[in-house]
């Protein structure tokens, strides 16, 4: 009795081990010929992606449209209201709508020139021209984020290539340990246990590659948004190159300049002009007049009666100001304290941002050492020593699982790390402008 149980352990084990395997091999294959058939390309390294997601992104194109407009409309909110021309028929006598019968009856013809209060344009110009400003360096903020962004979701897609890559190769190992396991079942060395746990071992780690399969997905899909459907070509092997980073000191000293700073400091500044504005309107407006009267009909004396001509002068008189004026520069004062405020809170976030970051840059980077220099070497040796152990007879099989699967873990955490630093330092370059980075334009008129 005891052989048929043998063999028929070792069937199902064969069962259990083949049917994971044959389908993840063919749905591999599949999926390969499909993306290699729809997606055919040369590999796509990081600094390929960024050129292809900032050349044409749709909220770059966007920023830069508003900032445009912006700049437009500043002209013309320094530009004088357009004048009236004024056309009417006056004192007609509707009896018999004679227009010589009555000496009273006029034509008219004027022409008016409205002058705004003090220097209101000029100050509406200057705000339009820095929230025009400030949108040009929310267009360079807009180019950061994407860039940042897309470094992000690459570095996590090359993860989890490189993940599976691991996987697979630790999966060679696990089906030769499995073999192993059946000859020392066969010969009566180990038991079934064994063998049914190293399978189980393969499966889990067949599952273990299909999720980080779908995680990669997930990052292609991410990545369609900036790239579209170069996505989904094959990745560079070699990892992903970022520009270096300068002392922390040079970090700190470029916060001022940062894009979302000089966006506040404009806004601030736009804010500043509308008070301006406000005090402004303390003062007298005035509208211009000439006006030409033609009469119609003859004087007692016989002859034509002579035309006339008016000029007209319209001054405001800004007498009652507390619910009116007082208000419009309290309401305006409120503003530019709200927008230096806000300028302050990004500050301070930038700040906590390049603290943190700057923190979990450098711990990583001793965590990437300790794992280049020690941790990956150690976990080789320990499962190589607990295989040789194994097939001695000296170790038991869980000793010999727990080993592989460390040394799998190890060499999947020191991907992990150096991946999870290579992200904090491409945050901490969302806070430098790079080399190809446009700058902004002076500013049109100085205070």
């Amino acid at each position: 009795m005891q052989p048929c149980r043998t063999t028929g352990a070792a069937d199902a084990a064969r069962r259990i081990h083949h049917r994971p395997t044959l389908w993840r091999r063919t749905a591999l294959c599949l999926t390969l010929m499909l993306a290699g058939a729809v997606h055919a390309g040369p590999a796509l390294d990081l600094d390929e992606a960024e050129r292809l997601a900032l050349a044409a992104d749709p909220a770059v194109v966007a920023s830069r449209a508003r900032a445009d407009a912006l700049r437009e409309q500043a002209v013309a909110d320094g530009q004088l209201p357009d004048p009236k021309l004024g056309i009417g028929l006056y004192n007609l006598p509707l009896d018999d709508f004679s227009l010589k019968s009555q000496p009273t009856t006029q034509f008219r013809t004027k022409i008016q020139q409205a002058f705004p209060r003090g220097a209101t344009l000029r100050y509406r110009r200057l705000g339009a021209e820095w929230m025009s400003r400030a949108q040009q360096a929310e267009t360079l903020l807009v180019r950061r984020q994407v860039r940042r962004d897309l470094r992000q979701t690459f570095l996590e897609l090359y993860y989890q290539r490189q993940a599976a890559d691991i996987i697979e190769r630790t999966r060679v190992l696990f089906e030769q340990l499995v073999e192993i396991t059946r000859s020392h079942f066969a010969a009566g060395r180990v038991s079934q246990q064994d063998v049914l746990q190293a399978q189980l071992e393969l499966s889990r780690l067949d599952d273990r590659a299909t999720r980080i399969d779908e995680m990669a997905d997930v990052q292609r899909a991410r990545l369609t948004r900036w790239i579209g459907d170069d996505a989904y070509r094959p990745l560079a092997p070699d990892f992903p190159s970022l520009p270096p980073l300068p002392p922390l000191s040079a970090l700190q000293a470029a916060l001022p300049d940062h894009p979302a700073i000089v966006a506040a400091s404009a806004r601030v500044q736009a804010s500043q002009q509308q008070v301006r504005v406000a005090r402004e309107q303390y003062k007298p407006g005035w509208n211009v007049g000439v006006e030409y009267r033609k009469r119609f009909g003859e004087d007692p004396g016989g002859g034509d009666r002579a035309d006339m001509m008016a000029a007209m002068l319209t001054v405001d008189l800004p007498l009652f100001t507390d619910k009116r004026q007082d208000k419009r520069l309290s309401a305006s004062q409120q503003q530019a304290e709200a927008a230096r405020q806000l300028r302050e809170k990004r500050l301070r976030e930038l700040r906590r941002m390049l603290e943190s970051d700057y923190a979990r840059w450098s711990r990583l980077g001793e965590q990437e050492r300790l794992y280049s220099d020690r941790l990956v070497g150690e976990a080789v040796d320990s499962a190589s020593a607990a295989l040789n152990s194994y097939q001695s007879g000296i170790n038991e099989f869980t000793t010999l699982m727990r080993a592989r699967i460390t040394e799998l873990d190890v060499k999947l955490q020191e991907l992990r790390v150096r991946v999870d630093r290579a992200k904090a330092h491409a945050r901490l370059l969302f806070l430098l402008a790079e080399a190809d980075e446009p700058a902004l334009p002076a500013q049109g008129e100085h205070e």
